[in-house]
């Protein structure tokens, strides 16, 4: 996100000496992304942020594929992925391709023995269930239902939960996460006419400092494999950071629909992007006011993108028989659209309650064994009229 944040103590210059109170130096890090060319955060530590005593075991964490080349919608229904105790175990991918994992996720505890490092992609993690605390090593940030956490690669991070009962939705990306461009003007600031502003992202505010020598354990992710790495300092030893690369929140309640006089295309829903993909947020809102309006989305062919939606509350009035947690894939080259019955049950309707994320990827999406267990095999033949209902 190009915003500037900065918090704790800094030195007046970058690359200059900053000494603690017994005259020693703390030592500075350049966290960016992109080489050189994306955005960075210059941080301050207690101690060396590159001391490895050991470097353990060493395992895959890559889906396995149950269809590579899938043409078919499906349902899967999300709530029926089993809680587990340890956060990164119950991080099941149900879809993936080269640019993303598409993750369902039901911890039931902290992350406590460990702390925890992506840097094969960023994350964005939606909260359907739960409230805590995200903890990174540039700072904390309290979050509840219906919260965006944007993670960029390399932050070191772990998740304290305040009860068992979470439910996450989770998107890995590749390539970095941004606001959508076109919401932005060429400095970067969100513009007016875009459905949120900066004032909706929540920044670190809290920064936990610990000058603390012992054995840490950080699992890290590379290339689709867990290593399991022990560090010499206490990985949050920062005592101040300035820049533009840190994690974020944003709520999608903050989300201000734009709506029109006839149905609006799903851009319009557009929350973040990537070069790859893009994720929207489906909020509360009125429907078209034109006096002939159909309020269903219409018909449409899906030949240059997977469609991928997450249902989170409300009435969905473009679907049948849809629950909480479910997910709906509607894959490249075939047409999708309301199911039958649901453009005229939309007729005359003024507004929706409805709440969704979803994911459009550029590239088709595999399906994993995760995903199998709790799919809806018979969802593509939901379009028959004698489903309507």
């Amino acid at each position: 996100m190009p915003f500037y944040h900065k918090l704790g103590e800094i030195p007046p210059k970058r690359h200059t000496q900053f000494r603690k109170k017994d005259g020693s130096l703390y030592y500075e890090q350049l966290f960016g992304t992109i080489g050189f060319d994306g955005m960075s955060t210059n941080s301050y530590h207690e101690h060396r942020p590159t001391m490895v005593k050991e470097i353990r075991k060493q395992y895959s964490v890559k889906p396995k594929i149950a269809k590579a080349n899938n043409i078919q919608s499906y349902r899967f229904r999300g709530f029926q992925v089993p809680p587990e105790n340890d956060y990164l175990e119950s991080r099941k991918v149900v879809l993936t391709n080269s640019d993303c994992n598409i993750i369902l996720s039901a911890p039931k505890q902290s992350t406590k023995d460990y702390f925890y490092k992506n840097t094969d992609a960023d994350e964005v993690i939606f909260i359907h269930k739960g409230t805590g605390k995200l903890r990174t090593h540039l700072g904390n940030i309290n979050f509840k239902y219906g919260d965006y956490l944007v993670i960029p690669r390399g932050i070191i991070y772990k998740l304290d939960f305040d009860d068992e009962h979470n439910r996450l939705f989770i998107v890995e990306s590749y390539s970095p996460v941004y606001t959508p461009k076109r919401y932005r003007n060429w400095f970067g600031q969100l513009l007016e006419h875009s459905p949120f502003c900066e004032r909706d992202l929540r920044r670190p505010e809290e920064l936990e400092t610990y000058d603390e020598l012992g054995d840490f354990l950080i699992k890290v992710k590379k290339q689709g494999e867990i290593i399991e790495m022990i560090y010499a300092s206490h990985p949050f030893d920062v005592v101040g950071y300035d820049g533009y690369n840190f994690p974020y929140a944003f709520s999608i309640h903050d989300f201000e629909p734009i709506t029109g006089r006839i149905h609006q295309p799903p851009p319009v829903h557009q929350t973040f992007e990537t070069n790859a993909f893009v994720i929207c947020s489906f909020v509360p809102r009125l429907y078209d006011y034109h006096p002939n309006s159909i309020p269903a989305p219409y018909n449409h062919s899906n030949i240059d993108s997977d469609e991928v939606l997450y249902y989170v509350d409300g009435d969905f009035m473009s679907r049948n028989d849809i629950d909480q947690g479910h997910i709906s894939l509607h894959p490249a080259g075939i047409p999708h659209g309301p199911h039958p019955g649901a453009t005229e049950r939309s007729i005359g309707h003024t507004k929706t309650e409805e709440l969704a994320v979803m994911v459009d990827t550029f590239k088709p999406l595999m399906v994993t064994e995760e995903a199998m267990k709790i799919a809806d095999e018979e969802y593509y033949k939901s379009w028959l009229e004698e489903n309507k209902h």
